[in-house]
Parts: structure tokens; C-alpha cells; sequence
């Protein structure tokens, strides 16, 4: 039987308070649904409030947009599904062997509070699937607790967008909360590369993490093989 992957994606399509786009990071979605579409796997894309996901124009440009983001950018079908997103009252998450939350800033305001979310999470990780993220995605990780009321995090391993890449990247100012230390609030054992935008992959037993966008790749490489592991 085919693995199920379920992708979380964004609503948000600016800032907070200011003129600034956001959105979806495309190549963290469609690195990873090409990894998986190798393996035959099932995917499904869900988001906070269902329906249309924007698409960070930043992720589009030229020293970004790889073959695979143009391809799916270009491809109908695919955009399409970026439309009509499910809303989480639609997931069961029994259907789900993991959870993948992608980045862009946008994220960052709708993932942290999202209690539908948090509850398919938690059932997915203590039923023993895998719950996974890319660069901001870990967002929608940080305030996830276990039936124990511990919080998933807790003394795990992890990676995510690092603060000095916020610093690097512009925004440290315009973001509404520094995603790594509230990370390690939550007694996560944050991890990052010495060098900034390298691609990076964490992995402590079923939560999986990459930093930035260049890890999306490397980090459904670490979800295919925990998965067939399983298998």
C-alpha cells in the first residue's frame, strides 16, 4: 500500500502590518512532491484556513526557481491544487503516514496557533508517523503538545530557519517572533550549519527537520527513508 504524506501550506499572503508579499516558499513544496512522487506516494495539501495558498514571489526568482518550481508553477493541474487546499476539519489524520510543514514568512502567522493542526500532528507522531518540517515550517511545530501535555519538541533535536538567516535575509525587524529561540523556549536541542543557506537535515526518530529552503530535498530524503524503514 502506498505511503500518505500530508503537506501544510500557508494562507498568508503579506506581512503583518506592513506592504511587504509573502506566501508559500514553492521549491519546499515541490522538492519534496517530486521525491515522493518517485516513490509513488499519495499527497494531499492542507492549510489553516483551506482554500488558496499565495506563492512568496521571492521563491519565484530567477536564483531560486529551479526546473522543478518552473515546471509546477507552469503546470495547471498543479497550481490548481494550490487553489483548493483542504481545510484541516477535512484530514483524518489515521490516513496519514506523514505530515510535511513547508515554509515561507507567511507561515509564521498562521501555523504557531493552529489548534486543528496541532491535533493531527500530535495523533500522526504518537501513533508513530513521522512529523516533518522545512525552514519556517517548524513554526507550526513550536507549540504542538503530547497527550502528556509535554511539548513534542521537548528535548528533540531540530532544525529551521536560523535567526542569523532572518538577519541575512532582511527581515529580522518585520518578523513577529524569533522562530529559533522560541524553539529552545520549548526545550528543543536547536541545531544549524556554521555556514548560513546551506542545505541541513535533522533527524531524532520520527520528527524530521530541515533549515532553510535548500533543505527540502535532503530533508524528504530523510522522510522517504524513515518511511520505508517502516515498510
Amino acid at each position: 500500500m502506498s505511503k500518505r504524506i500530508l503537506h501544510v501550506v500557508t494562507n498568508i499572503s503579506k506581512y503583518e502590518g506592513i506592504d511587504r508579499p509573502t506566501g508559500l516558499w514553492l521549491g519546499e513544496l515541490t522538492h519534496a512532491d517530486d521525491e515522493f512522487e518517485k516513490q509513488h506516494y499519495l499527497q494531499d495539501i492542507v492549510s489553516p484556513n483551506g482554500g488558496h495558498s499565495p506563492i512568496e514571489p521571492k521563491s519565484l526568482e530567477r536564483f531560486v526557481a529551479d526546473a522543478s518550481v518552473l515546471k509546477r508553477k507552469n503546470d495547471p493541474a498543479f497550481m490548481q491544487l494550490l487553489e483548493t487546499t483542504k481545510k484541516p476539519s477535512e484530514i483524518n489524520w489515521q490516513d496519514y503516514d506523514a505530515i510535511y510543514y513547508t515554509g515561507g514568512h507567511g507561515v509564521m502567522w498562521d501555523f504557531l496557533d493552529n489548534a486543528e493542526l496541532q491535533n493531527i500532528s500530535k495523533n500522526i507522531y504518537e501513533h508513530g508517523g513521522i512529523v516533518a518540517s522545512v525552514c519556517h515550517g517548524y513554526c507550526g511545530l513550536l507549540n504542538v503538545q503530547l497527550s502528556n501535555g509535554q511539548y513534542l519538541i521537548q528535548g528533540k533535536k531540530l532544525t529551521g530557519f536560523a535567526w542569523c538567516e532572518e538577519v541575512l535575509a532582511g527581515v529580522a525587524k518585520k518578523v513577529p517572533y524569533n522562530a529559533e529561540e522560541l524553539a529552545k523556549q520549548r526545550g528543543a536541542l536547536y541545531q544549524r550549519k556554521f555556514i548560513p543557506f546551506l542545505p541541513n537535515v535533522v533527524r531524532d526518530a520520527n520528527l524530521i527537520t530541515g533549515q532553510n529552503p535548500f533543505s527540502a530535498r535532503v530533508t524528504a530524503f530523510a522522510i522517504i527513508d524513515a518511511l520505508e524503514a517502516k515498510s
